[in-house]
């Protein structure tokens, strides 16, 4: 390993490694993204894909899907309880037109009060991982959460509360048009592939897609492309078990990977 790449690992506190033959690693690799042993999403639970007034709001969209209407759309939001204590809305930040977009959980206390998302010691780590592969905010990155109001105490947010928001997350998919999208812990996953009932670490490692026909927002575009999904742990996970940062990384090398693969196809 070279030291550059030493040097990265050692940004998100890897320190510690094992170096894997060039062979096992590439078959590794091609089995993991070919297109033959894609899994299958799992379709929408209910509770999930129910008729919110989230969705009755976009169904009545009467102006073309823009950045202005949706921003409009979230400021004004008040579908669920979420909305009664919130200082601000969390809606995003980064590069309009990106290759990536990180969709993490919901905001805390911090992104609550600066209206943007990964702010504080996970945003910082979630910086550094962005380093490691090259990357950082901004340029040919957004980053997103699924859900765009602070819970309570930093709780995770329940499912009522991922399903009023869920049409805004797929709006903004649809205007970003990203290459792939990084499901950064447990609520993105459910948000982005309706399934809350499987352990994240079953999704690690996995090429997924994420499958414009398996929602029924008839405001998107037609005919638009299906977009690779990668999972992985959310930073603070990752603050809280250390050992489990090598996986997070080896999970960015994956979409790396995938994304490289899409753009030389």
């Amino acid at each position: 390993m070279d030291e550059y790449k030493k040097f990265v690992l050692s940004q998100i506190g890897i320190d510690r490694y094992v170096l894997r033959s060039n062979s096992n690693k590439n078959n590794n690799l091609n089995k993991v993204i070919n297109e033959d042993v894609l899994i299958q999403i799992p379709p929408l639970k209910k509770n999930i894909n129910k008729q919110s007034e989230s969705n009755q709001i976009v169904e009545n969209r009467q102006k073309p899907l823009n950045w202005q209407t949706l921003t409009s759309e979230i400021k004004n939001c008040q579908n669920c309880i979420l909305s009664k204590e919130r200082k601000q809305v969390v809606i995003g930040t980064g590069d309009l037109k990106p290759d990536w977009l990180f969709v993490g959980e919901g905001p805390g206390a911090e992104e609550d009060q600066q209206g943007l998302p990964f702010v504080g010691n996970s945003g910082k780590l979630l910086d550094n991982i962005l380093l490691s592969i090259g990357l950082e905010r901004g340029k040919k990155v957004y980053i997103a959460n699924a859900v765009k109001c602070r819970p309570p105490g930093n709780r995770p947010p329940i499912l009522d509360e991922i399903a009023a928001c869920q049409n805004y997350l797929h709006s903004q998919i649809s205007l970003l048009k990203p290459k792939i999208i990084v499901a950064v812990g447990k609520t993105a996953t459910v948000a982005l592939l309706g399934d809350d009932k499987t352990p994240l670490g079953k999704y690690r490692q996995r090429h997924l897609k994420f499958q414009w026909n398996n929602f029924s927002n008839k405001f998107l575009e037609p005919n638009q492309p299906t977009i690779p999904i990668v999972v992985t742990y959310h930073p603070s996970y990752l603050l809280r078990n250390l050992n489990d940062k090598i996986k997070s990384w080896e999970d960015l090398v994956l979409a790396m990977d995938i994304l490289n693969k899409q753009n030389n196809g």
